[in-house]
């Protein structure tokens, strides 16, 4: 671990479902939520080390009317009071049709998150379960790694820079990365 690598690094940001939690697709019950194996050591272990953490997360269940924001809420402030303390959340309501900046692959949430840290894109990474996550960190100007899922697509993998078996092997490749 060289020192130069992990001073770049000053935020690690995730998508929420599929990444931090089990995806239980449209959640508006807080009670669904748990954590992903492994998920708790590696935040903790980035907060020992001073980085920042964040959670950036489509929910185009809200634009559906599947799910409210007060929803989305509760179950934010659950994942927050099992894997917490998150220093920025970004949550993007819209749907593919918005035509928004926030949805991913669009950068907005990225760049949004970066802004209240007060640190360049450069200085993060987006840490992700789909295509999406990556593409969103990589238009922004941040690193993107893909930890795939089962319902990960094989173009998706095929097409990440930066692929990990899981959140912890992920750090590790952040760490490497040049």
């Amino acid at each position: 671990m060289g020192s130069s690598v992990t001073s770049k690094l000053r935020a690690v940001l995730f998508d929420r479902d599929g990444t931090l939690v089990i995806d239980v697709p449209y959640n508006g019950d807080p009670d669904l939520v748990r954590p992903m194996p492994g998920a708790k050591a590696v935040l903790d272990a980035l907060r020992s080390e001073g980085i920042a953490t964040g959670v950036l997360s489509n929910q185009s269940g809200i634009a559906r009317g599947m799910i409210t924001a007060e929803d989305v809420a509760s179950v934010n402030a659950r994942v927050d009071e099992l894997l917490g303390p998150f220093d920025v959340w970004e949550v993007c309501p819209h749907s593919d049709q918005d035509g928004c900046e926030c949805r991913k692959p669009a950068p907005g949430m990225v760049h949004s998150a970066c802004r209240k840290l007060g640190i360049a894109e450069s200085e993060a990474a987006l840490i992700g379960d789909i295509g999406a996550d990556v593409r969103a960190a990589e238009a922004a100007g941040a690193t993107g790694v893909l930890v795939p899922t089962p319902v990960t697509r094989a173009e998706e993998v095929a097409g990440a820079r930066l692929v990990a078996r899981n959140l912890a092997d992920a750090v590790v490749l952040l760490r490497e990365a040049p």
